[in-house]
């Protein structure tokens, strides 16, 4: 593999962009073609060979999935790209969270037979939570079924997105070979790994006059430089066209739509130099914010500002601790040394790595701009900031999801016990959306994550990383609980006398439901009869007051708490004091409140022969599911329900059973709805 890339470009020839799709529509083959054609690798992987770059990991082979995120860089035109292979899987959403939080752009993939998918959308809403500036790749060109056209309207009616496409396919399904560059009004042909440009065929000049038309139009009524030349012209010309769709997708106001088929090496050169053209350098991209004692401060990506970098991943290699860095501001170099600003604690950077998926290539220093391992750092943990220790600053850390699904686990031989505990609290450092935590009733350690997969993933790597023998016990989903009738006026009064100093605190508590957020406290106390200092332990304590439910010991979530009144004592009162009231004046209101216990439920789109239909229906029905829309294609029903999540364990070997193998299913969490085996604890 080719790694001496170019690291003296200017910051604006640097793009750092995400692959995003749906599993299975091609996001390592992508990747793969891009190595190849890029000169980086000099031999094309493929998926079902397991000879890929970027899915090393020896689970990734076996599944023939991406399970974690992995960087590659190379160099097209002029310009270095850093690139990122996300999962598509759901379970395996937090990668791409956490890849979300350090790109600047990412080309989002589609199947052109299936155009946007449930993870497609998932992802899509991630990247809109960032503001990751996007363009469209319509995989798959050559598959029976293919079409653009309605891969597009459904990018327009489920993204809710203006596509601007700027390709015509040339030939259909399994004839596809080549696009027409609507702008240029060129045809790009490929024959083998050889690309031939040159005029548009004669049968497509009137279709692709037509749709560059559209284009312009479509541009026009979005930009105002592109509308003004519309008006005055009838036509928009091929420059100002490059720059409004430039602008557009910086904006976010629309989407670039190319077209091509990955596995055949079609449409890969064009979809690199949209990359280039449209999606932004770390210089165009608005100023990162953090923190500073209360303050909020920016950077600016400025290789002689203060260093300021991100953590976006940990991992363990057999060389050692890898710490995975997006440089925002400053240079940073081998040998200085760095502040966890969150903790407050130095660590020195040992080695500066240039990664290439498993493969490192040392480099002497990295500048604002750049995603880099390093090695040196022993507990700085994903969301971490790294800073120059004069002018520290803290990041807000990627989004980290509640874990759903629970599993316990356990060393078959007593010897190993310390040894899984180990090798369990450095995957937790690896993979934040996992928790481990000891069962109070059972004493078991329960590891918990955001699907089956997820954790199946996590033992399995448990068992190859360390050599363990694992026992795993079934699968259980996490509850919560919520108020649906709440109290008011409720009088707490804490008070403890055992000699010496006592305590005394006082409060009244008004408990009510909550749609919209998880916790809300907030204070109507007036005339100061309850200080601020003891309103925030009041809320503390409420906090500890919501660990755990009274129907079943699960988190309480969805609820407001206002503190009313209060009273203190001029010499027991104290913080502690009016926390452990809160805490347990709390617990007194929600047992004193209508309660019901909510399960997670997930959105199940499976696609199956039309002759199983029937019983995957009855089936679906039979696990609570409620089926909320049904598609048709060519031999096969898309159905689409909500399925209580504790219901879909072993559904995999369920569907495959009724459709003799021919069935496949994705999920995706919906949230948390009322349980049928729910209980209230009315007012007392």
């Amino acid at each position: 593999m080719r790694t001496n890339l170019n690291h003296n470009r200017p910051l604006s020839g640097l793009r750092n962009v995400g692959i995003l799709a749906h599993v299975d529509a091609g996001k390592t083959t992508v990747t793969e073609r891009i190595l190849y054609l890029t000169g980086t690798t000099h031999k094309r992987g493929e998926v079902h060979d397991g000879t890929t770059v970027t899915d090393f990991d020896s689970q990734e082979r076996d599944r023939g999935i991406t399970i974690f995120a992995a960087a590659v860089s190379c160099d097209w035109g002029g310009h270095s790209i850093n690139l990122i292979d996300t999962p598509g899987h759901v379970d395996f959403a937090d990668e791409v969270e956490r890849s979300l939080r350090v790109l600047d752009g990412a080309v989002a993939l589609f199947d052109a037979v299936a155009g946007v998918e449930p993870q497609s959308e998932s992802v899509w809403r991630q990247a809109d939570r960032h503001g990751v500036p996007r363009i469209a790749f319509v995989n798959k060109m050559d598959r029976p079924g293919a079409d653009l056209d309605a891969a597009v309207d459904s990018i327009r009616e489920r993204l809710h997105v203006t596509p601007l496409v700027v390709q015509l396919p040339m030939g259909e399904e399994a004839e596809f070979s080549g696009v027409i560059d609507l702008l240029a009004m060129r045809a790009y042909v490929w024959v083998g790994d050889t690309i031939a440009v040159g005029p548009v065929p004669d049968s497509l000049v009137e279709q692709a006059m037509r749709r560059r038309r559209l284009l312009e139009e479509a541009v026009a009524e979005l930009h105002p430089v592109a509308l003004e030349e519309f008006a005055a012209r009838s036509t928009v010309s091929a420059e100002t066209l490059a720059v409004a769709l430039r602008e557009l997708t910086l904006a976010g106001t629309g989407v670039v739509v190319l077209c091509g088929s990955a596995y055949r090496n079609l449409g890969i050169e064009p979809l690199l130099d949209a990359v280039v053209a449209y999606l932004p350098s770390p210089q165009e991209v608005p100023a990162v914010r953090g923190m500073l004692d209360g303050v909020v401060q920016e950077r600016v990506a400025d290789p002689g500002a203060p260093f300021a970098a991100l953590v976006f991943k940990v991992s363990s290699t057999a060389t050692g601790r890898l710490t995975y860095l997006r440089v925002y501001s400053g240079t940073i170099r081998k040998g200085e040394t760095v502040m966890d600003a969150g903790v407050g604690r130095t660590e020195r950077i040992g080695r500066i790595l240039r990664v290439q998926a498993d493969e490192h290539v040392e480099i002497q220093q990295a500048f604002a701009g750049d995603i880099v391992a390093v090695v040196g750092p022993k507990s700085a943990r994903s969301g971490a900031t790294l800073c120059s220790p004069t002018a520290p600053l803290v990041f807000e850390p990627p989004v980290v999801a509640d874990p759903v699904v629970s599993v316990a686990v356990e060393a078959r031989f007593g010897t190993d016990t310390d040894r899984l505990a180990s090798a369990l609290t450095r995957l937790v450092e690896e993979d934040p959306s996992l928790t481990v935590r000891t069962d109070s009733e059972t004493g078991q350690t329960l590891l918990s994550g955001m699907g089956e997969l997820h954790l199946e993933v996590a033992v399995e790597k448990v068992r190859r990383a360390h050599g363990l023998e694992v026992g795993v016990g079934r699968p259980q989903v996490t509850y919560r609980e919520t108020v649906v009738r709440g109290v008011s006026g409720l009088v707490y009064r804490h008070v403890k006398q055992d000699g010496g100093a006592g305590q005394f605190a006082q409060i009244t508590l008004d408990v009510e439901p909550l749609a919209d957020d998880d916790f809300v406290f907030r204070s109507v106390v007036v005339g100061g009869r309850v200080p601020q200092e003891y309103v925030r332990a009041v809320e503390a304590g409420c906090r500890d007051a919501l660990v755990e439910g009274p129907l079943g010991g699960h988190r309480v979530t969805g609820v407001r708490v206002t503190l009313t009144d209060g009273a203190t004592h001029s010499k027991d009162s104290s913080e502690l004091a009016f926390r452990t009231a809160g805490r347990l004046g709390l617990r007194e209101a929600l047992r004193a409140s209508a309660m019901v216990l909510l399960e997670p439920v997930a959105e199940v789109t499976a696609t199956v022969p039309e002759d199983a239909v029937g019983g995957v229906l009855g089936d679906l029905a039979a696990r609570r599911g409620q089926i909320s829309g049904t598609t048709a294609r060519p031999g096969t029903m898309v159905i689409v329900a909500t399925v209580p999540l504790a219901e879909l364990f072993g559904y995999a070997t369920q569907l495959r059973s009724r459709t003799q193998g021919r069935g496949t299913f994705v999920t995706r969490p919906t949230g948390y709805v009322p349980a049928v085996r729910s209980s209230e604890s009315s007012s007392r």
